[in-house]
């Protein structure tokens, strides 16, 4: 019989925290409010990296991912740990869903089902084209460029049409092995933030408001970004949960983030359903859903 019911996802840095460090606190608080909520149900939980090589996998029944924040800096070695895992243990959510959710490729089904998001062109690994030639005939005054597999904004720049030579030579190196993404840059995103929406089960739980810091684009508080209460209005919550029903209905976790596009409708941002943050500190009773969604699917 496996000896824990439950397992929590991250990665060694966020094991633990200096008194300070806010950041690594925030991410050990909402961790707690959620094993705290999973024990009740008597399960057995416990946390670690998802990396340990002392741990043995095939000894926890579930393996839920919360913070393993490391890996789209260590993706082969994390891809291959994926799968051999995936074959000893059961994800929350599913291997099939980590797999689909992971590559931002995801983002093109959207439109086709009438879900608005910015304007995005995929380049594939290899493409010989400098980052001039690409962007030459889109007519967008500024521009994102990230990579299709990343997280917390990792080699995501914002570029003006005079900006792009100075990125020639990141752009040469990442397209060489990396799927890249360039989206018209939604100026909203620092005028009025980006919204992340909590969908447990399909249903919303709260939400919060990210602000970037000082003209900055980047909203994540790990680059000075706030976060925000907000109260969302219904049909915003109605637009979040249909880009789960769409995508992955009644998934047990998911997070939607959104903003507003350059003519002031609501575009989708990203759809993460494989390690989002979730806010629990925000919203407590949050942790207590979930933890019964899991212990149902048990």
């Amino acid at each position: 019989m496996p000896k824990y019911d439950v397992t929590l996802i991250t990665a060694s840095k966020f094991l633990s925290a200096d008194d300070g460090d806010w950041y690594k606190q925030n991410i050990l608080k909402d961790d707690r409010l959620l094993t705290e909520a999973l024990e009740k149900h008597g399960l057995k939980v416990i946390r670690t990296n998802w990396d340990n090589p002392g741990f043995d996998w095939s000894e926890t029944k579930f393996a839920l991912f919360r913070t393993p924040w490391d890996y789209f800096n260590r993706y082969d070695e994390f891809s291959v740990w994926l799968v051999s895992t995936s074959k000893i243990t059961k994800f929350i959510n599913s291997i099939d869903v980590i797999n689909k959710n992971i590559d931002k490729h995801y983002m093109l089904d959207f439109p086709k089902a009438g879900i608005n998001i910015p304007p995005t062109v995929f380049i594939e690994p290899g493409d010989t084209r400098t980052l001039s030639e690409i962007t030459k005939g889109l007519n967008w005054n500024e521009f994102i460029l990230k990579p299709a597999i990343s997280g917390g904004a990792w080699h995501t720049y914002r570029i003006s049409e005079k900006d792009v030579p100075a990125h020639e030579e990141i752009f040469k190196e990442l397209i060489k092995d990396k799927s890249m993404l360039v989206q018209e840059y939604q100026s909203s995103i620092t005028a009025r933030g980006e919204v992340s929406f909590m969908v447990f089960g399909g249903k919303f739980t709260h939400a919060v408001l990210k602000k970037a810091n000082g003209g900055d684009f980047r909203v994540q508080d790990d680059f000075g970004g706030s976060v925000h209460d907000y109260s969302p209005a219904p049909a915003e919550i109605e637009f979040a949960e249909l880009v789960v029903k769409c995508s992955c209905p009644g998934i047990p976790y998911a997070r939607v983030d959104v903003m507003w596009d350059n003519n002031g409708e609501l575009s989708l941002s990203e759809l993460e359903l494989f390690e989002p943050e979730l806010w629990f500190r925000k919203n407590p009773p949050a942790a207590v859903i979930l933890a019964e969604i899991v212990a149902g699917a048990m």
